[in-house]
């Protein structure tokens, strides 16, 4: 037995010193650590505050969404995830509680604690259902509290493209949602005057400070609850042609064109 745990902690030793020597493997491993987690919220949340307080913002089409959201119902408010950054930002154009749909992966959980002093509340899981059984369970959960917060009233924030891509293709899921909530579909799109397109699947905008912003929102898209397959489809396609001229409106407010 001595020997056995002489060797074990020989291997462990070992083991401690290639990681030592490598680092890449340490960042990772600090990368994925909690100190990291909570930094990287605190910049997030701060940066997001920086971007509001510094820019000049213009609101454009949220008639559309005080008319849809009358008389008590809920609204899904979508947008690209490429311009997912200043949406917190839109909670205090409403009284109304407001839900977002995140990753529940490491990612999801950094976001919801960077931005959860703006008031939004989280859906962690996918309204899209994965292969495996696991994760099934988890989109039929999102699905319900996304339902249950519209049928409240609330205002639920929704990716279409996300949380992996393709960028700008909607995904069924935010048809499903809408089909099985009875809520519209308000397509919505921030942009900046100044500010990188990262080189990602998103393209994700990092607003940049002392910007003049924009947000726009257009008219709502209901799916009928008896709406065929082929129904569904042309009122998917519907919707990502409206999200894409809604951004690229923003963007020629914005200058960005």
């Amino acid at each position: 037995m001595r020997i056995l745990a002489v060797a074990a902690l020989r291997r462990n030793l070992l083991t401690l010193r290639r990681n030592s020597q490598n680092p890449i493997l340490m960042l990772k491993r600090l990368y994925r650590s909690t100190f990291a987690m909570r930094l990287a919220s605190l910049c997030i949340g701060a940066y997001i505050r920086l971007v509001q307080a510094t820019s000049r913002w213009t609101v454009e089409g949220f008639e559309h969404f005080d008319d849809a959201a009358g008389e008590g119902h809920g609204v899904i408010l979508a947008f690209w995830h490429g311009r997912l950054l200043m949406a917190p930002a839109v909670r205090g154009k409403t009284d109304r509680r407001v839900f977002m749909l995140i990753s529940a992966h490491r990612d999801g959980e950094i976001i919801a604690n960077g931005v959860k002093n703006f008031g939004v509340e989280f859906i962690r899981g996918s309204a899209t259902s994965k292969d495996k059984p696991g994760k099934e369970k988890r989109g039929a959960s999102a699905i319900a509290q996304m339902i249950a917060a519209l049928e409240n009233g609330g205002v639920v924030g929704f990716t279409p493209d996300g949380p992996t891509g393709p960028g700008e293709k909607v995904k069924p899921g935010v048809i499903r949602l809408a089909q099985l909530s009875g809520a519209p579909i308000i397509p919505a799109a921030y942009s900046t005057s100044r500010g990188a397109r990262l080189n990602t699947w998103d393209r994700f905008l990092l607003a940049a400070p002392f910007s003049k912003g924009y947000y726009l929102a257009g008219p709502p898209i209901s799916v009928p609850p008896n709406a065929d397959a082929n129904e569904k489809e042309m009122l998917r396609r519907k919707v990502e042609s409206a999200l894409s001229d809604i951004t690229e409106k923003a963007d020629q407010r914005a200058g960005r064109q």
